[in-house]
């Protein structure tokens, strides 16, 4: 089970029963799963995708996934797990809209970077981002991401690839 991880103004957390609603509303938001995945699905596909977070995520321990909290109230979704199409480890995160411009997104992104370092021993860490996604681009370029690569989707979309390296001395450099 991921472990429970604080910044100043966020509680990350393992999802509850009891955020299937907040989650399956976080994602039906078109402002915000256009970015995600393959972009908006049904309900019954967030709900279900909701369901798999417990019966294998969490059961079978595969990756580390997070409800994202403010002031008790459900405003986010984060994660980090290995992925072929980055060939490490790659940070996932998705805020409300509410949320957005508040500084909060930095200070996730950097939470999940801290713990992939610190925790998970990481050397490098990845994202990836729809190249029209520019708020998600700067964000990453303010936490120290630099880009390496672009992926061209099957819908003809360009995905970027972004990287931050880890030195040993505790500094972060940009992957190269």
């Amino acid at each position: 089970m991921s472990p429970t991880l604080r910044t100043p103004r966020l509680l990350l957390t393992p999802y509850t029963p009891d955020d299937e609603d907040d989650f399956v509303a976080l994602f039906q938001d078109t402002r915000v799963s256009r970015w995600m995945g393959d972009g908006p699905v049904s309900e019954a596909d967030d709900r279900a995708l909701f369901g798999r977070i417990f019966s294998k995520v969490y059961a079978q321990d595969l990756f580390d996934v997070w409800a994202v909290r403010r002031d008790g109230r459900l405003i986010g979704h984060a994660e980090i797990k290995r992925t072929e199409e980055v060939r490490g480890h790659e940070i996932i995160y998705a805020l409300s809209p509410e949320a957005w411009g508040s500084g909060l997104g930095t200070e996730l992104a950097e939470a999940l970077v801290t713990y992939g370092f610190g925790t998970l021993g990481l050397t490098e860490v990845h994202a990836t981002v729809a190249a029209e996604n520019e708020a998600s681009l700067r964000l990453l370029a303010r936490n120290g991401f630099t880009h390496v690569r672009d992926i061209e989707e099957d819908d003809g979309g360009l995905t970027r690839v972004l990287s931050k390296k880890f030195l040993p001395d505790g500094a972060t450099l940009p992957a190269l």
